[in-house]
């Protein structure tokens, strides 16, 4: 009698240990970073592939070190992605949601050229375009077919992208927070912090930044002191599969792209 008691009790406290009330803070908090607007500058370009963690390069196609950059940025161990211009950016390897399919996917295979070593893309601008549901379809599934992701910038409440993407299960993930809107570095660290508060709030948060000295600044000061914060920084490709194409609440409900 004494003895199945014992373990009775074992057996309650062991259910209470790995108990997961609804509604508690996710026991990881994870947080991933991507640069745009690279390829304009090399010197200042490799303070990035310098920063102490696992950063997402995203390499702008008319630039005149793309090519050389992203082998750089290939070389250092760095994910590599195509920062696509879309609608209102311009230049010759922007989407507009006027142009045909034919001369989207022209478009799309010179930038791919122009920046190699790619596992996927985001968009540079593109408010118009983003909102554009059968170019958006047309994209997902052309990534689709040649293995690569895709991150939706969202640059637009209206952006279409991710929604597409999550449809033919792409795999893809939303940006959260916009580090440097406002490049101070008095911004950027606030923006910085929100970052980490929604990461620990919902698990997880999406940053983007640029490569403005500021940004940098504050990066090269902050990053280093993320895990003794308790705070996970992974890659862009984590996480996708942390997040298993689901939208937070800020792009969707239930984990579907509104």
């Amino acid at each position: 009698m004494c003895l199945r008691f014992i373990l009775a009790l074992l057996c309650c406290l062991a259910g209470t240990a790995h108990a997961d009330p609804a509604g508690s803070t996710p026991h990881k908090a994870y947080l991933s970073l991507i640069i745009d607007d690279l390829g304009q500058n090399l010197p200042r370009d490799r303070r990035v592939l310098a920063l102490p963690g696992p950063v997402t390069t995203a390499i702008m196609p008319d630039t005149p070190h793309a090519t050389e950059f992203a082998g750089e940025a290939h070389r250092a161990g760095k994910i590599v992605i195509l920062h696509m211009p879309m609608d209102p950016a311009t230049g010759p390897f922007a989407w507009h949601p006027e142009l045909p399919i034919e001369e989207l996917e022209n478009r799309l295979n010179a930038a791919f050229k122009r920046v190699p070593y790619t596992a996927g893309i985001n968009n540079h601008m593109g408010s118009r375009m983003t909102a554009q549901p059968a170019a958006m379809a047309w994209l997902m599934g052309e990534l689709q077919r040649r293995h690569k992701f895709f991150v939706d910038s969202r640059t637009s409440a209206q952006t279409v992208a991710a929604q597409q993407a999550q449809k033919i299960d792409l795999a893809s993930v939303s940006r959260d927070v916009f580090l440097d809107d406002e490049p101070t570095e008095t911004a950027i660290y606030t923006q910085l912090q929100t970052a980490i508060g929604l990461a620990r709030k919902q698990g997880s948060a999406v940053m983007i930044g640029h490569p403005y000295p500021q940004t940098l600044a504050v990066l090269e000061r902050e990053l280093p002191k993320l895990k003794a914060q308790g705070i996970e920084w992974i890659d862009v490709r984590q996480m996708i599969s942390v997040r298993g194409n689901r939208a937070m609440s800020a792009h969707g409900k239930d984990g579907i792209y509104r």
